[in-house]
């Protein structure tokens, strides 16, 4: 009776090794998603940041150049 008590306990024991490797592989799995959901994300908002930057740059050397091209005028303050 006390061989096959070991053997329970020892049965017991495997199983829930092996249900506790099979939970950890799952959130393994689960972590390494959700870590390459995040790189991707900040890859795609990295791109999309600098598009903006660029043509936000682009637009003020737009504007630069084109303050450049106007003739100077009279200033509208009159000198006392």
């Amino acid at each position: 009776m006390a061989d096959d008590s070991k053997d329970t306990r020892a049965e017991t024991k495997f199983t829930r090794a092996q249900e506790n490797a099979r939970e950890n592989a799952k959130a393994m799995a689960e972590h390494h998603a959700g870590a390459q959901a995040v790189r991707e994300k900040t890859a795609r908002l990295r791109s999309l940041r600098l598009a903006k930057e660029a043509a936000d740059a682009k637009v003020k050397a737009e504007k630069k150049s084109e303050d450049k091209k106007k003739p100077a005028g009279k200033s509208s303050k009159r000198a006392r």
